[in-house]
């Protein structure tokens, strides 16, 4: 994977037992990936409560669709602006530290919003996402490319989708958790009115929320030091020091790199647009509102807790979207065993043409069945991000340092997408914003198709099976 002169891959491997591929093996590397995997379940935990905080948000300071949507903005528009950054970072101070580094900044956004939650100020609310999305931005920079190179080359899909699969666990806790927390007695739909006793509970579960968030955050800062001997033996030498300009300059060079960029800019901003949508989607009249339809069927009913009242509440609805992280968790379960027999870009393309397919389902048929059938998405959400990753590092001319920043720059997407979508919700309804998605994901589809027909900078070629 990396482009390193041959007499320094020849001296890594004697030191640290990696292969020609450029990846690390032997008893170390498991170690490490284990310790790195945790890093993917925080900040899958943490992303998550995104979903519940914007229908919370919506209700208790009274926004309109597209104002709700800016709380994943000031999110995920961190990646746009850190990204580059997070990959000098990471080429100056190597992994642990920069890990280190991140987890310190995530702990400082959560006081911010700590802040935000007792003087009920929504600007605050958006700043405090934004910095703690810096710090994830941070570590997405470092853990991804390392996660993919602890461990043989031909195997790289395979172990970041795995980690991903953790990272889709905390993605299944952070909705339940948060519309637990966030979205007691809120209400959003016209002509309602939220008691001062209802704001103040609801405010009251954002404090609680990230109090112990800055609380798990913290062991987990002393995890990763503790474990830093592990990881740091086990980490493949990088790169020289980059700037900042040479590191986008190199990013931006290579062609796979942008198509890369391009694809994880799809898939995030379609997948959050999704996310953060569905509390209000499932809670509308035209899909659950009215409906006991959902408390019927296993599990996902007593997930959802009925309050005795008909229809789906915006907490019931909040609750339910736990389904929708959680079939991407199943999904990257599903897909790590598939990416051991399946080329990995003719599984994105399978997968990326279902959810095409659902979201025009939802559009065209709507109803109470739709809301089944959106939830479903996840399913197919799932192996999409490390896919498009790891095909996009297995092309990219540039460094892996420089392509990792590139795309987790392109991450914004969440930035982007969502915002669009709560323009068309606003204009048309939930069913016809699905719209958005639909297309994004078409896009990813001719990615892989492209990814198909591409060489890769090592064998086995794309025609082989990936094993």
């Amino acid at each position: 994977m990396k482009t390193v002169p041959e007499d320094a891959v020849m001296v890594g491997q004697a030191a640290r037992g990696t292969d020609s591929g450029g990846g690390v093996t032997g008893s170390g590397a498991g170690a490490a990936f284990a310790t790195v995997t945790t890093l993917f379940f925080a900040w899958g935990f943490i992303t998550s409560l995104i979903d519940p905080l914007v229908a919370g948000v919506k209700g208790i300071f009274n926004l309109t669709d597209l104002q709700a949507q800016l709380s994943a903005s000031a999110f995920f528009i961190a990646y746009g602006l850190m990204s580059f950054p997070a990959a000098v970072l990471l080429s100056r101070m190597k992994s642990v530290p920069t890990v280190l580094v991140a987890i310190l900044m995530m702990i400082a956004g959560c006081m911010v919003m700590l802040l935000a939650a007792n003087i009920a100020e929504y600007s605050l609310v958006l700043l405090g996402l934004f910095v703690l999305a810096s710090g994830i931005t941070i570590l997405q920079v470092a853990a991804n490319p390392l996660a993919a190179a602890l461990g043989h080359p031909s195997r790289s899909h395979f172990r970041l989708t795995l980690s991903q699969t953790f990272n889709s666990l905390g993605t299944f806790l952070g909705p339940w958790i948060g519309a637990t927390l966030f979205l007691q007695g809120v209400e959003v739909k016209e002509g309602t009115v939220i008691t001062d006793a209802v704001r103040d509970a609801a405010l009251g579960g954002i404090d609680r929320a990230f109090f112990w968030i800055a609380g798990l955050l913290v062991l987990l800062f002393c995890f990763i030091f503790a474990m830093r001997r592990v990881v740091t033996a086990a980490a493949p030498a990088g790169a020289p020091p980059k700037g900042f300009v040479a590191a986008i300059r190199e990013a931006v060079s290579s062609r796979w790199a942008l198509l890369g960029g391009l694809g994880i800019f799809l898939y995030v901003g379609a997948e959050v647009a999704i996310g953060t949508m569905m509390t209000l989607f499932l809670h509308s009249d035209a899909v659950w509102g009215q409906s006991d339809v959902a408390f019927g069927v296993p599990l996902l009913g007593w997930a959802m807790g009925s309050d005795g009242v008909p229809g789906v509440s915006l907490q019931e609805a909040g609750k339910a979207v736990s389904f929708y992280w959680g079939g991407a968790m199943v999904g990257r379960m599903i897909g790590t065993m598939l990416l051991t027999r399946v080329r990995a870009s003719t599984l994105l393309a399978v997968f990326g043409t279902v959810n095409v397919a659902l979201a025009l389902y939802v559009f065209s048929v709507g109803g109470v069945a739709a809301g089944f059938v959106a939830l479903s998405m996840g399913l197919f959400n799932s192996i999409m991000f490390p896919v498009i990753f790891t095909l996009t590092l297995e092309r990219s001319t540039a460094s892996e340092e420089a392509t990792s920043g590139f795309l987790c720059f392109s991450i914004i997407g969440g930035a982007a997408i969502p915002p669009l979508t709560g323009l068309v919700s606003d204009a048309a309804g939930y069913t016809t914003a699905f719209l958005v998605p639909a297309a994004c994901y078409a896009l990813i589809v001719l990615f892989a198709l492209a990814a198909s027909r591409a060489m890769t900078k090592s064998a086995p070629p794309p025609a082989a099976v990936i094993h």
